[in-house]
């Protein structure tokens, strides 16, 4: 579309009106010098073109509002109407009038940032990608000394919706050709290089160019946090430049995040090594804490795991009541919902009650009333637990089904399956396809030794939900257990591992399954592996006793306290040690 057309005809005595006020105010403010007499005709006729532009402008005209407001711009040089000139043409979807009246600024105000930035933002919007070239070189060249790391490092947000990657990679590394070798901004350029090049998918170009980063300057943190962005596409090369990183005095930032990737890869060790590094070096950084703590109670350290999370609650910035359900609120429940865990576990069920009462967040009140309900029933007092249920208000349906099935377990726990399954039977009725309900039922049905209709419902979950690893395994382990169709049972928990391949509960499945086989050694290195990644007290209970089968008698005992110091309550371990006539 080309702006330059017939202006609109406004009504004459209007436009006059408008037009008096206007010179009026121009004449009369203190903050614009009359115009000299030479130039007083040129000054009012300038001043009614901007005004009649913006009239057009909100006149939903915007091809004369242009026309007239870049005129106006050439007329003075002043880039306030060049930028004017372009937004309206911006405004009206007209890439061609923006991009014209940006290359007018530029080339009126050539050592204009302001108007390169625009210029160069106009042409990545057009996908012109190939004249970026000269803009991008400016928008490094024309930055202040102390500003050129930053011009470079947001040089690939500007490209984050260009169409064609590789011709956009290409062009950048052009464009920064000349600082790649620089001691100051190299390993900003080449940071920048490789971010273009991970975004056209070849990592290992982008892991080249890192490298390259790092080499210029093995204290920059760019290359580190893009090789953490390359970590998590399964490269794991990349952890090389992070460590190389850490080895000097790395920003705890980076540490953190160092962390959380090791976590998403569940390598829990190392990932409570580097946050014991971070609460050390900075001690009053809250979130190193909060995931300390959480890496803590995992392992059953909970006097460790209630002082990180104490530690926790006294950094963490205030929530006021009412405020949005943001991060800070999120991780301020978690830590109360943890430190009510641990009171819970060693029976103070007033300080875990106390902890639960601190929740006020509307989105979180319904889990912590639930948990209050299974204190209740914990300390013998089912019917006040069930009755704190019924009266939590329903916000959703997703509310009903969670207040059932809290029920449902508030009653398992109790011994009352018949009850628990009646309920979820009901509920099921009314959402027949609702297959968490019916995984559910499964599992109540097999404390009542309906073993067929247990595997009835759990046929029934994966023929419904396929992708969901926990019927696969839930199958494959019942039938181990009662050593029935151990290649089947194998092949169902292989299958639950593809859709969850590092899950600790499921590798403990698979390694039951090998000692139900009589494959001894095989079952130990897998149930060796799982309780590695999470010491949880029923993984104990299995592996002790594939040591115990073994001779190795000492290592099973040291396992089975171990579970015991997680948890000795678990019904597993229990059971364990009673068919074996163990005592701790």
């Amino acid at each position: 579309m080309d702006y330059y057309g017939p202006m609109p005809r406004f009504h004459r005595p209007l436009l006059l009106i408008l037009l008096l006020c206007a010179l009026g105010a121009h004449a009369q403010s203190p903050a614009i010098k009359p115009p000299a007499a030479s130039g007083s005709a040129l000054d009012g006729e300038l001043f009614y073109e901007i005004l009649l532009g913006e009239l057009n402008a909100r006149a939903d005209e915007p091809g004369a509002a242009y026309a007239l407001l870049l005129d106006a711009a050439r007329k003075t040089n002043d880039p306030r109407l060049y930028q004017r000139a372009v937004d309206v043409a911006l405004q009206a979807r007209s890439g061609e009038s923006a991009l014209a009246a940006a290359r007018a600024w530029k080339q009126a105000l050539p050592a204009s940032r302001e108007a390169n930035r625009y210029l160069l933002q106009i042409l990545i919007g057009m996908n012109r990608i190939a004249e970026t070239l000269e803009p991008l070189k400016r928008e490094v060249a024309t930055a202040d000394a102390k500003d050129q790391v930053v011009a470079i490092a947001t040089i690939p947000r500007y490209f984050a919706r260009a169409t064609d990657k590789k011709l956009a990679a290409s062009t950048v590394e052009r464009a920064l050709g000349d600082y790649l070798t620089s001691p100051a901004l190299g390993a900003a350029a080449w940071t920048a290089v490789a971010r273009m090049r991970l975004e056209t998918g070849d990592t290992t170009a982008a892991l080249e160019a890192a490298n390259r980063a790092q080499a210029v300057d093995a204290k920059a943190e760019g290359p580190a946090l893009l090789a953490l962005s390359i970590m998590s596409r399964s490269t794991p090369q990349a952890e090389a430049i992070v460590r190389k990183y850490l080895e000097g005095q790395p920003l705890p930032e980076v540490r953190m995040e160092y962390a959380r990737a090791l976590l998403d890869a569940q390598r829990y060790a190392e990932a409570s090594a580097q946050l014991q590094i971070v609460t050390r070096d900075k001690p009053d950084y809250p979130q190193a804490w909060l995931i300390k703590g959480a890496l803590e109670l995992q392992d059953g350290k909970d006097a460790a795991a209630e002082q990180s999370f104490m530690r926790y609650v006294q950094l963490a910035p205030a929530v006021p009541a009412g405020a949005p359900h943001g991060e800070n609120r999120r991780a301020l429940v978690q830590a109360y919902l943890s430190l009510a865990q641990i009171a819970e576990q060693r029976k103070d069920f007033a300080q875990a009650d106390a902890w639960l009462q601190r929740i006020d967040s509307p989105e979180d009140v319904l889990n912590a009333q639930l948990r209050r309900a299974s204190l209740l029933a914990r300390q013998g007092k089912l019917a006040q637990a069930r009755a704190l249920i019924h009266a939590q208000a329903e916000k959703s349906p997703q509310d009903a089904q969670l207040k059932i099935v809290a029920e449902a377990q508030l009653l398992r726990e109790g011994g009352q399956y018949q009850a628990a399954l009646d309920l979820l039977d009901q509920a099921s009725a009314r959402d027949p396809n609702n297959f968490d309900l019916i995984y559910d039922m499964a599992m109540v049905a097999e404390k009542l030794g309906q073993i067929d209709e247990m595997e009835r419902l759990l046929r029934r979950v994966i023929a419904g939900k396929p992708e969901s690893p926990h019927a696969y395994n839930a199958l494959g382990f019942s039938l181990a257990e009662r050593k029935l169709r151990l290649p089947e049972a194998r092949q169902l928990i292989l299958k639950a591992l593809e859709y969850a391949p590092n899950d600790p509960f499921i590798t403990d499945s698979l390694g039951w399954v090998e000692f139900r086989s009589g494959n001894l050694a095989q079952a130990q290195t897998i149930l060796e592996g799982a309780f590695k990644a999470r010491p949880d007290a029923e993984i104990a209970g299995h592996l002790g006793e594939v040591l115990w089968t073994l001779g190795r008698r000492e290592q099973a005992m040291d396992i089975w306290r171990a579970g015991a110091r997680i948890n000795a309550e678990n019904e597993t371990l229990l059971e364990t040690l009673k068919r074996l006539r163990v005592k701790l």
